[in-house]
């Protein structure tokens, strides 16, 4: 399970990558294709051609992480296309991983005020 704050970005790479590559070469792709700083705390999330798999990397402070999730069936059913980086909110990651579409998610929004 990953665990994330409202305020966390997630970026998706909307084209495909070799998998092959690890966490140097999908910074690479972060920092030169995407424009964004794989330093930035934010998670980046990839797919493969075949669309069975994804790749997400972040950065803690510390370290990157780096995870990999291959689906046993079937391939993710929903994947942004156009713009060669999207952003969704870091509460529709989940429903991503478990092969949902954030974007047609019900959820409530990160934060609302209780005062009437």
């Amino acid at each position: 399970m990953i665990t994330l704050s409202p305020n966390t970005k997630v970026y998706i790479h909307t084209g495909i990558i070799d998998f092959r590559k690890q966490i140097d070469g999908l910074c690479g792709i972060c920092k030169y294709e995407l424009n964004k700083d794989p330093f930035s705390g934010a998670m980046f999330v990839f797919t493969n051609r075949s669309r069975n798999s994804l790749k997400i990397i972040f950065y803690d402070g510390q370290g990157f992480w780096c995870y990999h999730k291959r689906l046993s069936r079937g391939i993710f059913n929903w994947w942004p296309s156009g713009e060669l980086c999207s952003e969704i909110a870091s509460r529709n990651l989940n429903v991503l991983i478990w092969n949902g579409n954030p974007i047609e998610s019900k959820m409530q929004d990160d934060w609302r005020s209780i005062m009437t």
